[in-house]
């Protein structure tokens, strides 16, 4: 499939190293725990924490539990954020927040504004890649890919079954 304006900066290979580095970070960071809990957020965000999760589980006796975030990115005021399944627990659990881009901020900090009612033992950040335009007091445990870019550039990450990519534009 080709992005006419897009460079790719990440194929799915990368993609894979990226998630498969970020899965050994995780437990190394985490070792002593007998599980964690994945927090992806709605759409990218938890399809990547369900394939962090598949590397964890190859590489750890950790039992991950994976949870969707539902949030309205661009109003997370006019909605509630929805966690799901509800029934979950993570309190005193390690619960990573994942999400595909960290740009602002704002999503994850919404996230975390969600989820620490619930007393988790403590909160860490895992994002594909990694722009530096925080705008809000969040910054990642776990990053795939550090890159500079201008307010005015987007990235896109694709994640499905025929195309894994990183794009900028």
């Amino acid at each position: 499939m080709t992005h006419p304006q897009q460079h790719l900066i990440l194929d799915q290979g990368q993609i894979q190293q990226k998630i498969t580095r970020m899965a050994y970070e995780v437990y190394e960071q985490n070792f002593e725990e007998q599980a964690l809990v994945l927090a992806g957020i709605h759409r990218n965000g938890y399809t990547l924490a369900g394939m962090l999760a598949t590397e964890l589980e190859k590489i750890s006796p950790i039992k991950v539990t994976l949870l969707k975030v539902t949030i309205d990115k661009t109003a997370p005021l006019q909605s509630p954020v929805a966690i799901t399944p509800e029934t979950a627990s993570i309190e005193k659990t390690v619960v990573i927040i994942v999400d595909d881009v960290l740009n602002t901020g704002k999503t994850l900090a919404y996230t975390l504004n969600a989820l620490l009612p619930q007393n988790p033992k403590k909160v860490e950040i895992a994002t594909l890649v990694n722009r530096h335009h925080t705008l809000f007091p969040v910054s990642c445990t776990y990053t795939g890919y550090s890159l500079a870019t201008t307010l005015r550039e987007r990235v896109d990450v694709v994640l499905q079954d025929d195309e894994v990519a990183a794009y900028l534009h």
